[in-house]
């Protein structure tokens, strides 16, 4: 009895493991059935048109303006909201017989409006223009190589030496973003999204929108695969609009140090760097100085007046620690004197000069609403990549005046150890620096352009970017023209002036 029983309950569990294995096999099979309906070949491949796709605009349906559920005609450029039945991209495909489309935030390709998922390896071209990724090895080796690759149009480029699309007035924030995109801490840190996804930001903050677009920005422009030897920086800009609060614009013309000033600091803030906290932006650019700061009795005052205040304490110098991210040099006043053939002189002064305002001696009259101040500056710090902001510009109440001074430098083998405190030269082992970037405002004031030039440093070349133009320059034309921001790459051994070109 016990023996049949036993027999029974095994007899139950065989019965129970088949329907099981029944149960397995009908999902598998269902699963299958389901990758085969997803990955079936899709007959309108071929009427893909890249030359037509542009994803550097911001991704919104061109109908609804939403940002929810976009995706991209293949065959058009067009963007559209949903797939569903009455989604703006239903409706296009069978309104145009356009049948293929991308889903922008998935990167999942989809024939409408018989709605199933494509799957197929010809288009990952699409998909890496979309979203660029870069590996480790990838980066290591982009300085050492100077390799020009084909875009879709047939044109060849340099990555990284890419043109930007000039929206309306944007070129005074064009050449501030293509001099950063050539510093290589700063590049490689961004080419990387899993650098700086991981930062916690409060809620409601929007200024990390920041580092993402210029994260993206740099991808593309550094995108060895683009259909397109140029990118529009139509997001990053949108970005920095509303991130400034509207202070700096893509239709109204800027100031490239005054934009540049704000972006560092901003980007520095949302990569969550503080006073005492580094970020990449730091690490990269800030170095440190001593001010010497004196006060001056008011100019009104009587001879005695004056001297009885030099003795009290608040009229002593004071010495103070801060740093910087970019150094300013002033320029010496233009003259207003004509030469003999009635035509204004364009003075030049050598880059030396207008650095003797940080050897430690050199006093500047300093004016504020009520005081002034006597100053003097000494270096303490020097950073791995300086920032030279050369003052051309001098603003009132009623106009801007430019001042044409040209400034004469080498291109390589700057060395600033004399502008370093005792204790600082013999800290700082490295104090020669060589040029990378060069920004060059030229016209008026207000109406002027903005065009940059740029080492490349796989090839040792310069480049001339402006707007969507570039051409190679020789270095000893660089020199010649009204420089406005320069970066500067300090040596890191004595062999490496032997990899640029000296003038």
């Amino acid at each position: 009895m016990m023996v049949s029983m036993k027999r029974e309950r095994e007899a139950e569990v065989d019965d129970d493991d088949e329907d099981d294995e029944d149960i397995v096999a009908a999902k598998v099979g269902r699963g299958r059935a389901a990758e085969d309906r997803r990955s079936r070949h899709c007959p309108y491949l071929d009427t893909i048109n890249r030359s037509v796709l542009d994803f550097d605009f911001e991704k919104l349906c061109s109908i609804s303006l939403s940002h929810i559920n976009v995706y991209a005609c293949l065959i058009c450029g067009k963007y559209f909201q949903g797939r569903g039945l009455k989604s703006h991209a239903y409706t296009h495909s069978v309104q145009f017989t356009h049948h293929v489309f991308l889903n922008l935030h998935t990167l999942k390709f989809y024939c409408l409006p018989d709605n199933y998922e494509i799957i197929d390896s010809s288009l990952e071209d699409i998909t890496y223009v979309l979203k660029p990724t870069f590996t480790k090895q990838h980066i290591g080796g982009l300085d050492k190589q100077g390799k020009l690759y084909r875009a879709y149009d047939g044109t060849t480029y340099l990555p990284g030496i890419v043109g930007l699309n000039n929206i309306k007035a944007n070129d005074y924030a064009n050449v501030v973003l293509q001099a950063f995109s050539n510093v290589p801490p700063l590049r490689n840190y961004f080419l990387e999204e899993e650098n700086y996804m991981g930062i916690r930001r409060p809620p409601g903050d929007i200024m990390f929108l920041l580092v993402q677009r210029f994260g993206e920005l740099m991808r593309k422009l550094w995108n060895p695969r683009n259909f397109k030897a140029h990118v529009s920086p139509h997001e990053m800009l949108q970005a920095v609009v509303l991130c400034s609060k509207k202070n700096f614009q893509i239709t109204k013309q800027g100031d490239a140090v005054d934009f540049m000033t704000w972006f560092l600091n901003a980007l520095h803030g949302a990569l969550g760097g503080t006073k005492k906290k580094t970020s990449s932006i730091t690490k990269a650019f800030q170095g440190s100085m001593r001010i010497f700061s004196k006060k001056l009795p008011h100019p009104d005052c009587t001879p005695e007046e004056k001297e009885a205040l030099l003795v009290t304490e608040e009229y002593q110098e004071q010495m103070s620690e801060s740093t910087f991210l970019f150094l300013t040099l002033d320029l010496p006043t233009a003259p207003l004197y004509k030469d003999e053939k009635e035509q204004l002189i364009i003075p030049q002064v050598p880059l030396f000069n207008i650095l003797g305002k940080f050897n430690g001696s050199t006093e500047k009259e300093y004016k504020t609403y009520k005081e002034n101040f006597l100053k003097r500056f000494q270096l303490t710090k020097l950073p791995p990549y300086l920032v030279f902001c050369i003052k051309r510009f001098t603003k009132n109440n009623f106009f801007v005046e430019k001042n044409p001074t040209i400034v004469n430098f080498p291109i390589t083998n700057v060395d600033l150890r004399e502008y370093l405190t005792e204790e600082a030269q013999v800290t700082e082992k490295n104090t020669t620096y060589d040029l990378v970037a060069n920004v060059v405002h030229d016209g008026k004031p207000t109406e002027g352009a903005y065009r940059i030039h740029v080492l490349h440093h796989g090839t040792g070349k310069w480049y001339e970017m402006q707007d969507l133009q570039v051409t190679d320059i020789l270095p000893q034309m660089i020199t010649l023209s009204e420089a406005y921001i320069q970066i500067w790459k300090r040596q890191e051994s004595d062999t490496d002036t032997n990899n640029h070109t000296a003038v």
